[in-house]
């Protein structure tokens, strides 16, 4: 990580939210003596950023009024593209918890397993990325037939959300080494 932490500041700036839902993998690591993973690690710094991606986050995810399996699969296919090694593999732990397939990976390389609201929602990732101010009038289309206009919204904001995410792990050198796996069993 290419930030220093103290681990005193980190327990002091999760005391204020440790009982946030967002923060349950990471307030299991507390109870277990260890520190949360880096990118929490990495916010605690600046409390008031911990406090308010933990507010935008129970708005986006896993709050929201997206299918959970979409909101994870919508997560992995931008972190894959962006390249963001923490967001990836510790969303592959989390779908794995969360029983969504047993390689949640190889879902995004089979789209005949996802369902048609999850390859559209796919392919509006891809295009957000690529292009915000180019997405094809067909992809809009065909996502106002399968998703309401909240849906898209939300579909929206979590795209950019976790784009900012990856983007704030990957300038950081925040690495996931494994925190989340089997983190409900602990």
């Amino acid at each position: 990580m290419r930030v220093h932490i103290q681990p005193d500041q980190v327990i002091e700036a999760f005391e204020g939210v440790r009982d946030h839902p967002v923060f349950a993998e990471s307030a299991i690591l507390m109870r277990n003596g260890q520190l949360p993973a880096e990118m929490i690690q990495a916010m605690a710094l600046q409390p008031e950023i911990l406090r308010a991606f933990a507010e935008l986050s129970s708005a986006v995810y896993p709050g929201g009024v997206l299918d959970r399996r979409i909101q994870e699969l919508v997560i992995l296919k931008a972190s894959t593209i962006n390249n963001c090694q923490f967001c990836t593999s510790s969303h592959v732990d989390i779908m794995k918890q969360l029983g969504i397939d047993g390689d949640p990976s190889s879902l995004l390389d089979d789209p005949a397993r996802l369902t048609t609201r999850e390859r559209l929602a796919m392919e509006y990732v891809e295009q957000v990325l690529a292009d915000s101010n180019r997405i094809d009038d067909g992809v809009i289309d065909r996502l106002r037939e399968q998703f309401d206009d909240s849906e898209i919204v939300e579909l929206t904001i979590l795209v950019g959300y976790i784009n900012m995410l990856n983007m704030f792990n990957n300038a950081l050198g925040i690495r996931y080494r494994d925190e989340y796996a089997g983190a409900a069993d602990r």
